[in-house]
């Protein structure tokens, strides 16, 4: 993932994942960590992952040629960590979550209306959609079309013990009408906010002093239906351990619907900097992110 292109999908052959679901069901997650971290990432430091991380560090980060360096490794252990915690979810492990703004979520959640949750490619989001429930609404995330086939099915098996229906992201753009009608029944859409698919629309926000695109239909979604937000950013702090951050996003509803967007945005990429400066070496988009 050395360019600015997105393809969307988990890495592997769906034969791998099922493999791994089936050994995680017998062993604790340390010993693939300890495996990745020995004989994983030091081939993935081949990859172009290694050049766009290390300019992440160097540049938006500010850090040393060694601290950077250093940050690399580290950043590409994460990843893998935060894959295989994705995995032994799907195995029927569990983590210890903390949630900071949980009375957000659910004041929230306790209005008749519906309302748009906006995630990133930091930390592990997928944890939020076994923690953060709601016995009055469903949460619909918004999910790629194209993904494995083992992923889908670990995520449909573990959401069926929840209300969370999936919404998959189609090139026919009918996904569209499915967000409108969970929001018109007042549930909760979930978005990823930081990414974009190729020939979509952006919105240029200033991030990390320099401007970035980021996708316009979340934000132009959330705006259109003058409907609440909350960023949702999933940070691991331990071996089994993360803290959830619930975040509303404020915009003014009275401004013409382009200046909404802009200022939602502005919001949003605010609050993705202040968790990126806090947990920096959970950044995982490799890939030229400032690139127009």
């Amino acid at each position: 993932m050395g360019e600015r292109r997105w393809e969307g999908s988990t890495h592997g052959k769906g034969w791998m994942h099922r493999s791994l679901i089936a050994m995680l069901r017998v062993i604790d997650v340390r010993v693939l960590y300890l495996f990745t971290d020995i004989f994983i990432i030091p081939w993935c430091m081949l990859r172009p992952s290694r050049r766009t991380a290390f300019r992440f560090y160097r540049g938006a980060m500010g850090y040393g040629w060694w601290k950077a360096a250093w940050s690399v490794f580290r950043n590409h252990c994460l990843f893998a960590q935060v894959v295989i915690d994705r995995f032994a979810m799907y195995a029927g492990k569990r983590f210890d979550v903390e949630i900071v703004g949980h009375d957000d979520f659910k004041t929230m959640a306790g209005r008749e209306e519906g309302f748009v949750q906006l995630s990133s490619h930091i930390g592990n989001y997928e944890i939020a959609g076994y923690s953060i429930v709601s016995d009055r609404k469903a949460i619909c995330p918004v999910v790629f079309a194209g993904e494995k086939a083992s992923v889908m099915e670990g995520r449909s098996e573990l959401f069926n013990q929840t209300n969370i229906h999936m919404i998959a992201l189609k090139q026919d753009m009918s996904h569209l009408f499915e967000i409108d009608q969970a929001l018109c029944r007042g549930d909760i859409v979930s978005f990823p906010a930081d990414r974009f698919m190729e020939g979509s629309k952006v919105v240029r926000v200033p991030f990390f002093g320099k401007e970035a695109s980021f996708p316009q239909g979340p934000f132009s979604v959330a705006t259109m239906r003058g409907v609440d937000v909350l960023a949702v950013n999933v940070m691991k702090g331990g071996a089994k351990k993360y803290k959830i951050y619930l975040t509303p996003l404020p915009y003014d509803r009275t401004l013409p619907r382009k200046e909404q967007i802009r200022q939602l945005a502005g919001a949003y990429v605010a609050e993705l900097e202040t968790r990126v400066r806090q947990y920096p070496l959970q950044w995982y988009n490799f890939f030229d992110f400032w690139a127009s």
